[in-house]
């Protein structure tokens, strides 16, 4: 599901990210946003920023392409940062890359009519934040790009939170996510009914499996209480449909927590 490709040369580093995220060109002559491995939030960020991600996608928001990307450390030999220098070796192998989109400006609430936001496209960003869990779009962090006059989501590594601890994860899949509230779109998402009837459609069982099968090995987490890498994925496919079985209580969460601002 997902392109596997090398980077080929390091070119920045990103530093308005916390976990110092680069600029990479690939063997392919694109450049790519890389997210390390090795960077404090570790691979549990890349698997919610991979699952997350392809979920988005699938639903058919604009989320940029998301690769696998194998780095080796000499990239970044000419970087005189100490710091950089520590996240390349510590990132070593596979890691995740998206798309890069030169140009590209930060969306905000008074963001120009250049990239329109109507009711059904806020709708489908709330919906999948709160379907995935995601805290991290905000009015202080938007993680959306108005890009070619279009708005791209961007950053889910602190979605799917759950996997942080697996302790009666099936249980919390059926969280009424209250952070919801302070989505940035919450107000402009008037059709969120609509949006879940049409999305929640979509993410049938074949294809969150296909999601989940694409986390590499190495990325799961050794001290789960799991038997193997295809029980753990079993895991994360049983949470995500779970939460889709309606009831849905974050739409419950998202149309009272967007009724309290209207």
């Amino acid at each position: 599901m997902l392109r596997t490709l090398t980077a080929t040369r390091y070119v920045t580093p990103l530093r308005e990210g916390g976990s110092l995220p680069a600029i990479v060109e690939a063997e392919d002559d694109g450049l790519y946003v890389l997210k390390f491995r090795g960077a404090g939030q570790g691979p549990k960020a890349l698997i919610a920023e991979l699952v997350a991600g392809e979920i988005g996608r699938a639903l058919g928001l604009l989320v940029p392409e998301i690769v696998l990307m194998e780095l080796d450390p000499v990239l970044g030999r000419s970087e005189p940062d100490f710091e950089i220098q520590a996240l390349l070796k510590a990132s070593t192998g596979l890691n995740l890359a998206l798309d890069f989109l030169p140009g590209a400006l930060a969306y905000t609430p008074a963001a120009p009519a250049s990239a329109p936001l109507d009711a059904a496209l806020a709708s489908a960003i709330v919906w999948f934040d709160a379907y995935v869990t995601n805290v991290d779009r905000t009015a202080r962090n938007t993680n959306l790009l108005v890009w070619h006059k279009r708005i791209w989501p961007i950053d889910h590594g602190a979605a799917l939170y759950f996997h942080h601890s697996w302790a009666r994860y099936a249980e919390r899949s059926r969280d009424r996510f209250a952070a919801i509230k302070d989505h940035v779109l919450l107000l402009k998402a008037s059709a969120l009914e609509e949006a879940d009837d049409v999305l929640s459609a979509r993410l049938t069982p074949e294809l969150l499996r296909d999601i989940v099968a694409a986390i590499p090995d190495g990325w799961l987490d050794t001290d789960a209480p799991f038997a193997d890498a295809e029980e753990q994925r079993a895991a994360y496919v049983t949470y995500l449909l779970d939460r889709l079985r309606p009831p849905r209580p974050f739409l419950e969460e998202a149309l009272h927590a967007r009724a309290q601002l209207v």
